[in-house]
Formats: structure tokens, C-alpha cells, sequence
């Protein structure tokens, strides 16, 4: 398939489905009165379900959907790795951590942005023990293995949390947090995410020239004067900003940026800037469709969007592993 059509296929998805999601809902509005709210002119209610719940709610759908597909593709090509996806350096985890921490302190509860500016001070640790772990001339199976072992104390620490919770109640909203969810989420987190995605999310986008180089092999990048230690900087710092922001709105969604760059990586060939774009697009779109999912499948029993993602996202990753154990044999 020609790129052009294909970024253009997808750029229409995911505006359908963008205007599908400000129309579904429990409010059961007609499209006119959406429309209407939507623009602040309609009624108070409807401006109020328009703006304040549905609208929210998609824009974070696609911030946090291109975020987790563009993040899987930019390190799938620099780990070298088809298995690597945005979990792997451990930030999800970590920013996880802070957000139980605000949970489980009260902070949560005493201030409504804590949980998240929380999570983003998880990301921003756990990125700085990367670094020094791994250290200045990593390669990249040091940085898995750094990512691998924060995450794992992320865990650990996310566990002790919750098995020391003083009350059931701080309990049950630590773990329903972590299944990941758009639900009840303001404008104030979208002011608040979006500038750490979208400064993650360009320096993520200038590695497109890098990867292709890297992927012809390091003697070769290096001819063209690619640094590799800049080049892992870069994704580690994007990572960072853009998947550290995502999660600390809307909890741990996983298998996106493993399988979208997958599925669409035959349709664009073996050029890594080129998926780029188009992960980052499939992302959004896939978020988008699970979260509309979510509220058409169980609309009066909050079916968590994390849960659903683990549900379609689980089954591929098995086939992928036993592609590459057949492609090893």
C-alpha cells in the first residue's frame, strides 16, 4: 500500500472515530444536541456532558493512544527488539508508583491533580535511574535489562502499597487506577498531559532519520554520522515525557505500542521512519476503538479500558512469540 494512502486512511479512522466517541455515552443525546453542546450553544447540561465528560475523553483517547504507538515503534527499532514496547524501560511501572503513592498517602484525595503530577515525577525518577544504571555508553540490551530491573522494584514497591493499605477503600481505588481508564477525566489533565506528550512525541519523531540508519547496521550509521549514545538519549527522554504523561492520566493500558507497530509494519515496509507516523496514528485509533468499546459492551458496569486492551492484546503477543520461535527453528 502506497504510504501517502495509508496516513490518509488512517488520519480519516481516527477522526470517525473521534466523532463517534463525543456521540457515545449515557446521556443519550441526539447528534444535533451534541453538536450543539459541543460548540456551546445548546442547553447547560448538554454543554456540560459535551465539554467537560465525552470531549476530555476523546482528546486523551488519541494523546495516549499515538503516544503508546509511537513510543513501541521508535524502540522496537532502536532495541532491535520485536518484543520491546513502552513498558520496557520500566517508565509505565514507575510512573504507576507515584500515582499509588498519591493514592495511598491521600494526596489523591486532598488534591485532585496530585495523582497525576505524581505519576510524572515517577517517570522522571525512574528515567534518571535508567541513565545512571545503564550508563553513558549503554547498549541496548544494558538498557533492557536497566528498564527490566526498575521495573520489577516499580512493582515491587506498587505490591507493598497495596498489601499496606490502611483501608479497603484506598485499596480497591489503587487497583482499579492501575487497570487503566479515560473515565471522568477533565479538560484539566488534557492541559496537563499534553504538553509533556507532545514534547515527548517530537523528539521521538526526529529519530526517524537515525533509525533508518541504525537498521543498516552500526558501522554503517556511524559512516553517516548517527551517535548512537544520542540516539538512545533521544529515546529515553521522549519515552519518558510522552508515556510518563499518558500514564499519569489514564493508568496502565498495555499491549498497544507491542502490537500496533506489528500490524502495520508489513505495510510500510523495512524503513523504521516510516512507521513512525503511522504507529503513532494506529495508536490513536486503537484507544480510540477500545475506549468506545469499553462504554458500548458494559455501559453500567465501568469495564476498564486496560482490561480490554490485555484481553485482544494478550492472545497476538503469544502468536508473536511463537513466530519468532518458529522463525528460529
Amino acid at each position: 500500500m502506497k504510504f501517502g494512502l495509508l496516513v490518509g486512511l488512517l488520519v480519516g479512522l481516527v477522526a470517525v472515530l473521534f466523532c463517534v466517541s463525543l456521540g457515545v455515552g449515557p446521556a443519550g443525546l441526539d447528534p444535533v444536541t451534541a453538536f450543539l453542546g459541543l460548540i456551546g450553544i445548546g442547553n447547560r447540561a448538554a454543554e456540560l456532558v459535551m465539554q467537560e465528560i465525552r470531549l476530555p475523553r476523546a482528546l486523551l483517547a488519541i494523546l495516549v493512544g499515538a503516544t503508546l504507538g509511537l513510543s513501541g515503534a521508535v524502540l522496537q527499532g532502536y532495541l532491535r527488539n520485536p518484543l520491546a514496547d513502552p513498558g520496557v524501560l520500566g517508565i509505565g511501572a514507575s510512573a504507576s508508583l507515584g500515582a499509588v503513592l498519591a493514592i495511598y498517602t491521600g494526596l489523591a484525595a486532598l488534591f485532585p491533580l496530585a495523582l497525576p503530577l505524581a505519576a510524572i515525577g515517577g517517570a522522571l525518577i525512574a528515567v534518571s535511574a535508567l541513565l545512571l544504571l545503564a550508563g553513558r555508553h549503554a547498549t541496548p540490551l544494558m538498557l533492557i535489562l536497566a528498564g527490566i530491573a526498575i521495573s520489577s522494584l516499580a512493582t515491587a514497591f506498587t505490591s507493598l502499597a497495596l498489601n499496606l493499605s490502611p483501608n479497603p477503600f484506598a485499596a480497591l481505588e489503587i487497583v482499579f487506577w492501575m487497570l487503566g481508564s479515560l473515565t471522568d477525566r477533565s479538560m484539566l489533565h488534557v492541559w496537563l498531559s499534553a504538553p509533556f506528550i507532545v514534547l515527548g512525541c517530537v523528539l521521538l519523531f526526529s529519530l526517524g532519520r537515525s533509525l533508518d540508519a541504525l537498521s543498516l547496521g552500526p558501522d554503517v550509521a556511524a559512516s553517516m554520522g548517527i551517535r548512537p549514545d544520542r540516539v538512545r538519549l533521544i529515546a529515553v527522554l521522549g519515552t519518558t515525557s510522552a508515556v510518563g504523561a499518558a500514564t499519569a492520566v489514564s493508568g496502565t493500558i498495555g499491549f498497544v505500542g507491542l502490537v500496533v507497530p506489528h500490524l502495520l509494519r508489513p505495510l510500510v515496509g523495512s524503513q523504521p521512519s516510516r512507521l513512525l507516523p503511522v504507529s503513532a496514528l494506529g495508536g490513536a485509533a486503537a484507544v480510540q476503538a477500545a475506549d468506545i468499546a469499553v462504554r458500548v459492551i458494559a455501559p453500567g458496569r465501568d469495564l476498564k479500558l486496560g482490561v480490554l486492551t490485555a484481553i485482544v492484546g494478550a492472545p497476538f503477543f503469544l502468536w508473536l512469540i511463537l513466530e519468532q520461535r518458529r522463525r528460529l527453528v
